[in-house]
């Protein structure tokens, strides 16, 4: 079965990869089918209830950057003509019952068509009800969406994202507040390329207000964050009881965590880069290095390091021993780019080499 993942547009790619991570953690067995611009559409196999119940309910929970979940009923080109044409032959039993009430919606991502969704709205919405179905736009039992990219995707709604939740947690709305922190749906994309499990234990060793330790740890996870700044451990104290969350934090240096190697499943973290920031470390260059040998040496074998700067971290990383999975770029104002790596700790034979 076909579902489409209408994303947020905020990154060409993290949107995207985010989705693929929240099917991997959740076991779902799925492929890549079609990748437009704002919406992802991917074949998953399985029983249907059973993969609707978990694209409903976990799925829906953790993602950050997603609007909505579709189950599709076709792909076509982008033309009133072949979505008209798709509506009137699909068959609806698989989509709308007997009596529900519906709504038609079309989502227009940026340039790619030159007509109105209104018009596709009643268009599509007339085929529907001569099937004999009834139209409420108020408060309709089904909403078939149609997804206007570089193809047309036309679907029925599954679920959708409560993104205001994400607003809510704000860093400006947290107890405790300090400027220049992760906004909360990017932490909760990191957290989720970290592949962490709820009950699994992930490490922040720059956790600064806590707020990757908070997305991180609304999904289940046991967090675990230190800072080398005796005020932020405290603010992020303030955060995170504020959610109720089981934590532990630690005032101290990234370079000499006090854990026990490879008992951490995953780590998330936004280190200083070129902004006014205390280090124990004499510069970042060695903050970096001597940081990335300790996330390597507490990381289980396989686990995942998310790590946020303003210029690639891997070759940090390579040298202390990790493998670089992907790169991405972000540009968060003229002067500052953020390079997120996602590392991946190797697992080694008993001679201690890599396999």
């Amino acid at each position: 079965m076909l579902y489409a993942f209408e994303l947020s547009g905020e990154h060409e790619e993290l949107p995207a990869a985010e989705v693929f991570a929240c099917l991997k953690i959740e076991g779902l067995d799925f492929r890549p089918h079609t990748i437009l611009d704002q919406c992802l559409v991917v074949e998953i196999t399985g029983k249907e209830e059973d993969v609707e119940k978990i694209l409903r309910g976990p799925i829906t929970d953790r993602l950050a950057m997603t609007h909505h979940i579709l189950k599709v009923v076709g792909i076509t080109e982008n033309t009133p003509d072949a979505i008209l044409k798709l509506a009137e032959a699909s068959d609806s039993s698989g989509y709308i019952k007997e009596g529900q009430s519906f709504v038609v919606r079309a989502k227009r991502i940026k340039h790619h068509v030159d007509f109105s969704g209104e018009f596709l709205e009643q268009k599509v919405g007339g085929c529907i009800y001569r099937k004999g179905f009834r139209a409420n736009l108020k408060n309709p039992e089904v909403e078939f969406r149609v997804i206007l990219s570089e193809k047309a995707v036309f679907g029925t709604l599954l679920s959708s994202i409560d993104r205001s939740a994400y607003e809510a947690r704000n860093p400006q709305n947290k107890p405790f507040f300090h400027p220049g922190v992760l906004m909360p749906r990017v932490a909760r994309a990191l957290a989720n390329l970290s592949g962490i499990k709820p009950g699994e234990l992930f490490l922040d060793p720059f956790c600064g207000t806590a707020g990757i330790l908070i997305e991180a740890g609304l999904m289940g996870a046991r967090v675990i964050g230190v800072d080398a700044q005796e005020k932020l451990v405290e603010g992020a104290r303030m955060n995170l009881e504020a959610f109720k969350l089981d934590y532990a934090l630690m005032e101290g240096d990234a370079c000499r965590v006090p854990l026990k190697e490879e008992t951490i499943n995953a780590v998330v973290t936004d280190p200083p880069y070129g902004r006014s920031a205390a280090i124990v470390a004499e510069s970042l260059e060695e903050l970096y290095s001597c940081a990335l040998s300790e996330i390597e040496r507490v990381l289980k074998p396989e686990g995942i390091a998310v790590v946020v700067s303003d210029k690639a971290a891997a070759e940090y990383g390579e040298k202390a021993g990790l493998k670089v999975l992907k790169i991405y770029s972000q540009r968060v104002h003229r002067s500052l780019t953020r390079t997120i790596t996602v590392f991946q700790k190797e697992v080694k034979n008993e001679n201690g080499k890599r396999e």
